[in-house]
C-alpha cells in the first residue's frame, strides 16, 4: 500500500472516530445558563405574539353607542350611576373628579339625581 493511500485510510478512520465530550465546557452551570437563555427568548416571543393579537382585537372593537348606555330598562340604581359616571367622565373630566373624590369611602357615591342633572346639563 502506498503512503498516500495509507494516509487517506488513516484520515477516513479518524473522521469516523470523532467523539464529542460528554460534558459541555463550563459544566452544568453553562448548560443551565443556555437553557434559561432559550426559555427567556421563547417567552419574549410568546409575549410579542400575544400582544400583537390583543392589539388587533382591541382595534377591531366597536364603541358602545353613547346615548344608549344610561337608558337601558331594568338597570339597578347602581348600574345607572356607573353609566352616568362614565358619561360624565367623557364629557367633563374636571367635574367628574369633583364628584368622585370620595367615591371609595363608605357612602361616598354621588347622588343619582345629581349625576343626571350634570349629564343632562352637558348635552
Amino acid at each position: 500500500m502506498s503512503e498516500k493511500a495509507l494516509s487517506e485510510a488513516t484520515m477516513l478512520a479518524s473522521l469516523r472516530d470523532i467523539h464529542l465530550p460528554a460534558e459541555a465546557a463550563g459544566g452544568a452551570v453553562a448548560e443551565y445558563a443556555a437553557v434559561l437563555g432559550i426559555a427567556a427568548l421563547a417567552s419574549v416571543g410568546c409575549v410579542a405574539i400575544l400582544r400583537l393579537l390583543s392589539v388587533r382585537t382591541a382595534a377591531n372593537r366597536r364603541p358602545d353607542p353613547p346615548d344608549k348606555s344610561v337608558e337601558q330598562p331594568g338597570w339597578s340604581v347602581d348600574r345607572r350611576r356607573v353609566a352616568l359616571l362614565h358619561k360624565l367622565r367623557d364629557q367633563n373630566p374636571k367635574r367628574y373628579a369633583e364628584l368622585t373624590g370620595d367615591l371609595y369611602q363608605p357612602g361616598g357615591e354621588p347622588d343619582l339625581a345629581t349625576l343626571q342633572e350634570e349629564v343632562a346639563g352637558r348635552v
